[in-house]
């Protein structure tokens, strides 16, 4: 019952907002390194390929570079430096150790060509001289003042990507120290992850080690996780080692197995969890000429939220709620974790994000929320403007974003009961295209998908 309890609070616990970046993931880079895989043939990805969808999704990577002979081995060693580390480099084959495929701590160019013969000795007799391309060479970084972590994602038949994090390295089978969540994830359910394993309470520092940077361990889950709900032809994928110190996060290897390019796209995996509808995210200009972002509600807005109802007026309250509601009540935790953390199946809440030039926050100036019905294929909205901002087109737009996605659902039509005292949201009804029909005290609307 207490660990049941203790899931749910971090469910609905408020994470932490993330960080604006400039720009997001770099999805054309890793879409042609699947589409150039998938041309030649190819569903495994090399260790570089690998790299390169990590580093596009803003998850540090070792430094790390190609070497199809002996004597680029040795100049790729000199441009690194000393020591180095050579792997297997290979199209086919992705746990390198198995064909004794990794050589560590090469301190010269006589130990860098001893480890590319071995390689390529040890490869070619133990499954052909086919599966050997080269090596790759990469700095040697020591352990000694960190942990090796892995984190990966694999498909289950059920549930469809899952996600594991644990103690990683060579050892990784024999410990079996590791969690598994579905994506996708926030910072506390990252976090949450990591609490379940046992290398967790070593990352927080032990033994006069420092403590691992565990919020930016948490953002980089969530990027990982990221990477997995938006490039689907990805089958299994892991980072190990993942190196984690006090000074830095960096993968020092990565896997990616694709599905088979005979599938179709429709068929292909998807997470249980339904991922952050960023089709969504689009701008807009109010007729004050200020900008703002419609976009899909997210866990992170609850302290936005509250911001937003402490902008309405009774007047506004009552019209959305058909009573007057103490903001006490609006604002409370409980309340706002069904508002804010929502399941985008079952419904979808837009919100019209303001970044307010003079202090730099963002504010909510508007809700629209689309609910589906339970056995019938329609949906009910409901929308609320704060009062400094209405009369903006505002409502307007928001309506006619939810109308859009209530067809992208393929729902057959969207209702409303709007209090027949609020004619300027009857107003907004029309203008989208909804039919009124008047009863007692109240508007219904309607309009057919």
């Amino acid at each position: 019952m207490w660990q049941y309890n203790y899931n749910l609070q971090g469910i609905y616990e408020t994470p932490v907002v993330a960080q604006e970046q400039e720009s997001g993931p770099n999805c054309s880079i890793v879409e042609q390194i699947i589409k150039t895989a998938q041309d030649t043939g190819r569903n495994i990805l090399t260790e570089s390929e690998s790299k390169q969808i990590l580093a596009a999704y803003g998850i540090p990577i070792v430094q790390t570079l190609v070497a199809k002979t002996e004597a680029e081995a040795v100049e790729r060693a000199n441009i690194i430096g000393y020591p180095v580390v050579l792997k297997l480099f290979s199209e086919t084959i992705t746990h390198k150790t198995d064909v004794d495929g990794v050589q560590l701590n090469l301190k010269d160019a006589e130990a860098v060509k001893w480890a590319y013969q071995n390689i390529q000795t040890s490869v070619t007799e133990k499954v052909g001289s086919e599966h050997f391309l080269g090596v790759t060479v990469q700095p040697m970084l020591s352990l000694d003042r960190g942990y090796e972590l892995i984190i990966g994602s694999s498909v289950d038949p059920q549930f469809g990507p899952v996600l594991v994090f644990g103690t990683g390295g060579q050892l990784v089978e024999v410990f079996r120290d590791r969690a598994i969540a579905l994506p996708p994830l926030n910072t506390t359910l990252a976090r949450r992850m990591m609490e379940q394993t046992k290398i967790y309470q070593a990352l927080k520092g032990v033994r006069g080690r420092k403590a691992v940077d565990v919020a930016a361990l948490e953002k980089l889950l969530v990027k990982f996780s990221q990477l997995v709900v938006e490039e689907p032809w990805i089958k299994e994928i892991d980072i190990n080692p993942l190196l984690a110190s006090s000074e830095r996060l960096i993968a020092l290897d990565a896997r990616i197995v694709l599905h088979d390019k005979s599938v179709a796209l429709e068929k292909l995996p998807s997470s249980v969890i339904r991922p952050y509808p960023t089709q969504y995210v689009k701008p807009w200009q109010m007729k004050n000429g200020e900008g703002v972002t419609i976009r899909p509600i997210r866990p992170e807005d609850e302290p936005l939220i509250v911001q937003f109802h402490k902008t309405l007026s009774e007047e506004s309250v009552y019209l959305r709620y058909f009573n007057f509601l103490k903001l006490s009540r609006r604002i409370a935790h409980e309340r706002l974790t069904r508002i804010c953390f929502i399941d985008y199946y079952r419904e979808m809440a837009l919100v019209a994000d303001y970044k307010n030039p003079e202090t730099g926050n963002h504010e909510i100036l508007g809700v629209g929320r689309l609910s589906k019905s339970h056995g019938v294929n329609e949906a009910e909205f409901a929308m609320l403007v704060s009062d400094h901002y209405q009369r903006q087109g505002l409502g307007t737009e928001l309506l006619l974003r939810l109308v859009q996605v209530g067809r992208d659902e393929k729902l057959k039509r969207i209702v409303a009961t709007v209090l027949a005292e609020n004619t300027p949201m009857q107003r907004v009804c029309e203008k989208v295209g909804f039919q009124l029909q008047r009863s007692a005290g109240v508007v219904d609307a309607k309009i057919d998908l």
